[in-house]
């Protein structure tokens, strides 16, 4: 069983791949050493600044890394020419996240019950779906 070191070098190598980036382009895209991108890709330690590099150089949202050392999947945005980041997201995976904000949100900020927070997220859902958003 892979670690989750080993685990986030497997998916660099295959983001890097997907992307047509050899390894020395993909250093220089994320500015850092050749050598330190490829001790991410055995699945050795780094600096943990080396992974906000790596997010940017392989079009993952900020905290890429972190996701898939954290057992999720990396978020691929898009950057507009205005320099924002847009997500790419599948309905259900935009859907979910939308949960996770709003149940979030609730939890901080109302004193609302478990059951009242799950009724407020199919509303907030029904109407995103309504409008076509998700």
């Amino acid at each position: 069983m892979a670690t989750d070191l080993e685990r986030l070098g497997e998916r660099v190598q295959l983001r890097r791949i997907e992307l047509g980036l050899g390894v020395e382009p993909a250093a220089r895209l994320a500015g850092m050493s050749k050598d330190t991108w490829k001790r991410v890709e055995k699945g050795l330690n780094v600096l943990e600044t080396s992974y906000a590099k790596i997010d940017r150089a392989l079009a993952w949202a900020v905290g890429g890394c972190q996701d898939i050392l954290a057992g999720r999947e990396p978020i691929e945005v898009v950057v507009s020419e205005d320099g924002l980041q847009r997500a790419v997201l599948a309905p259900e995976e935009l859907a979910d996240v939308v949960r996770q904000a709003v149940q979030s949100a609730s939890i901080a900020t109302t004193e609302l019950s478990a059951s009242e927070i799950r009724a407020l997220t199919a509303v907030v859902l029904d109407d995103l779906r309504q409008r076509g958003v998700i």
